[in-house]
Parts: C-alpha cells; structure tokens; sequence
C-alpha cells in the first residue's frame, strides 16, 4: 500500500487511551493510516490572530497528525459560513436556508489556497491523496495549480443535489469543474452518483464511458459509489461493555416495563426532528391504549450554535417536546425524554441495546451511520426494529427496515405501531438480514473499495 494522506476538514487524532469514543470514521482512516504510514492533515479547531502556515505534528496509536491553525475570518467565512451557511443547506436540498455571500466564497477559496500551500511539502511522489468532504471540494485543483501529479480522490459524506437546486449555487460551475481535477470521486449512494453525472453530462457537455469514467475536455475521473460503513466487529464488542452494560441496565430499570423508541441525531434541520415529533405526536394521539406503555428518548446534541437557523431548530424542538408532554404526560409518565448532549460510543451501545425501536427519519441524509450502530447494538436473540427514512443513504443498503416518508406524520406513527407489535421471529429475521450487511460493508470495506480504486486510477482512466 502506497503512503496514504488523508485530508478533512477536522482531524480526530486516536487517543492513547484507545478508540472507544472515536467516530466510525476516525477509527477506518486511522486503521488505513497505520498501514501505510501516512498522515491525517486538516484544521485543528483552534484560531491564531494570523496565519502562518506553521504545522503542528503529532503521533499517537502510530497514527501521525499534521494541523493547522486558522484566523478567525477563515473560520467565519469558510467554514460557517460557505461550507455550512452556503453548500450543506443546499446540498441537503433545503435551498431555502442557503446563504450566498461572496465573501462567503472568498473565504472558502483563500482556506482551500492555504490548506494546499501547507500540504504541498508534505506529499512525495508516490502519495495517494484522499480528501474529504464538502468543505475540501477546490483543493485537489489548487494542489494541481502547484505542480502536484500524484493521484488524488475525493470522497463526498453528504448528498449530491439534483442539479436544478444546484444551479441557484453562484459560481455552480466552477465548483464542479474543480472535481475533475480528481482521478477518484465517491459517493455515499447510486442517486448522489447519478445526480452528479446529470449535472456533468447535461451543464458542461462531459461524456460518460465505460467503468464509470466521465470526460470532460482534457480531464477524465471515475465516479464510484462507495458507501461507508461502521467498524462492525468494534461496536458489537461495545454493546457488551462495561459501560454498555450499566447504561443497558440503568435504562431497563428507568423505562420501568416501558419499551423505549430511541432517536440519537446531532440537532441539524436536515435530521427531520420537528417532523419526527410531529409523527410521535400523531402516534400518541392514534394509540391512546399505548400510553404510559412507552416513550421517546430523543438524544441530540447541540452544533453550530453560531448558525442562526441551528438557534432556530433548537428552540423549536424546545417547545414542541414541552407541548407533547403537556398533552400527554401523567404524574407517572413523560412521553419525550429530550436530552441536548451527546455520550461516548460505549454508552450509546447500551441505550440501542435497551429500545425497542430505532428511529432514524432524516429529511435527506448521505448515509446516516445511527442506523448501522443501532443495528450492530442489538441482542441476536430478541433485537429491535428500524424504522429508517428511505430519504437516508442507509436505506440504499438496509431494505428489512421499516421504510418510511419523514415527511409523513401519519407514515412515522403507522410505523410505530407496526414495530412495537411486531412479533419476535419477524424482528429476528429482518435484523438477520440487516446484520449481514452492516457486517459485510463495513468500514473497513469502504477504506478498502476507495484506496483500491484510487490505486488503480491511472490505469482506468
């Protein structure tokens, strides 16, 4: 395996106390770093009054670091305000919260320029580069612009929009034509590789050939679904951990007889919660002989906080849970348990362990890891049910869920009813299916499909 450099936005350094609290993605790329020796280079969360260039190196679990600072404009304008004011809202589809401000793309041009002119001396001539996310899309043309010939892929976590929301983007086409400076570009599902292929084909007149292979001018990439997948093996052994454990039993002896519904969702307009509320709310008002029998814990917590429309969703999931309750609860009994903060991995296995359902409705999602981890949590013997929105990526891979319009209050509680009565040999026979994949694709699989295709980039195209 070729030296591997990975970049993303962020860098999640391992731990030397181990992984266990790390995201899925951190602990696949720190896998694929230790193999080849390679560095993770991104931003290190942290301002400097100016920017220097200066690379903070740091090595732990044999995974190598490289960070870099930046000024408090960079941050403003590339990464709240770009990235997450300007491309996540519409690449979610919500071109209605899109901001488009130039000095919004100024920024994310000059932090894409700075992040290329640090990386630039780190790389050797058999590097494979493999950059991450919305926030990177122009660096692998600025790394070109400075004489960069190694092969270099670009993987997209979140959705591709259909191209006519992609066309109200300012400088829509620029933006595109960078990603041919990629020999690799993945996607999480088969629609966001076809959304983007429309927009190529049909806006700048490219030609798809054979092995997925679009040529436009003298450039040619090779378009490949990829989905990501969860390490598996890790969060099975998580769902029976000691912390797993007491949290398992701590949430047995509050639910008191009562099956629990989770939902785990960073707080994002895209995660459908005001409309996942709205269908418990139908569910309640629908099954008045399940009351008291059952509740909602909701776990989401807080993001961006600087962002006016994450303000928003907060304060309205705020008063929607406090309606329901209002409606609904009895001195015994609280139908939504709403909690704003997050838990380690471990802890989280044993709470999926202990519902009943898992409830997973984002309103458009580029792959949705919840659903894997709440599939992977679950006792063999008598697991849970998914109901899962087939506007996820997830849903693409997970067929033996329950899957449901997010937008529908009426889908949502129809669904409810079907998972909590469900008998005990169907719950085993769709999460036997479900285990399959979520064993068969996972992490590993995906770090493995996006390096062999990158490996092999420049004899495909």
């Amino acid at each position: 395996m070729s030296r591997l450099i990975v970049v993303s936005n962020r860098v999640q350094p391992p731990s030397e106390e181990g992984g266990s609290n790390q995201g899925g993605l951190a602990v696949a790329l720190s896998a694929g770093l230790r193999e080849s020796a390679g560095i993770w280079f991104g931003w290190s969360g942290d301002e400097t009054s100016e920017f220097t260039g200066s690379i903070n190196f740091a090595k732990a679990q044999g995974v190598t670091t490289a960070t870099i600072d930046l000024e408090p404009q960079d941050i403003e304008e590339y990464y709240n305000g770009y990235a997450n004011r300007t491309l996540w809202p519409l690449f979610h589809y919500r071109v209605d919260l899109a901001e488009f401000e130039r000095g919004f793309a100024g920024g994310y041009e000059r932090v894409n320029a700075r992040f290329a002119d640090t990386l630039l001396p780190l790389i050797t001539a058999e590097d494979l580069i493999w950059i991450n996310d919305y926030h990177l899309i122009p660096l692998g043309r600025e790394l070109r612009a400075r004489g960069c010939a190694n092969r270099i892929g670009f993987f997209l976590h979140i959705p591709w929009p259909p191209t006519q929301l992609l066309l109200s983007l300012p400088s829509h086409r620029e933006l595109v034509e960078t990603l041919f400076a990629y020999d690799v570009v993945g996607f999480q599902t088969e629609a966001w590789r076809d959304s983007f292929v429309e927009y190529c084909t049909t806006q700048l007149g490219a030609q798809l050939g054979e092995d997925d292979v679009l040529r436009h001018g003298e450039h040619a990439i090779r378009a490949i679904v990829c989905p990501i997948g969860i390490d598996t093996t890790e969060f099975v052994a998580a769902s029976t951990s000691e912390p797993a454990l007491k949290m398992h039993e701590a949430m047995t002896v509050s639910a008191a007889g009562r099956a629990m519904i989770v939902g785990v969702d960073r707080l994002d307009y895209s995660k459908g919660l005001p409309e996942r509320f709205l269908g418990y709310e139908r569910f309640l008002s629908a099954r008045p002989d399940l009351h008291e029998k059952v509740f909602l814990l909701q776990i989401a917590p807080p993001s961006r906080a600087d962002v006016q429309s994450y303000q928003e969703i907060r304060a309205g999931l705020e008063a929607s849970s406090g309606h329901i309750n209002g409606a609904f609860a009895s001195a015994e009994w609280v139908p939504i348990r709403y909690v704003n903060k997050g838990y380690p991995r471990g802890v989280l296995a044993g709470i999926y362990r202990a519902a009943k359902v898992g409830l997973v409705t984002p309103l458009r999602d580029g792959m949705n890891l919840v659903a894997k981890e709440y599939i992977a949590a679950q006792d063999p013997e008598d697991p849970g049910v998914l109901i899962l929105s087939e506007f996820a990526g997830a849903a693409a891979q997970l067929q033996e869920a329950l899957l449901i319009n997010p937008y529908s209050a009426e889908d949502i509680s129809d669904a409810l009813g079907e998972a909590l009565a469900m008998p005990k040999t169907e719950r085993v026979r769709r999460w036997t299916a479900l285990m399959q994949n979520v064993r068969d694709e996972d992490v590993m699989w995906w770090l493995r499909n996006f390096v062999t295709a990158l490996e092999g980039a420049k004899e495909t195209v």
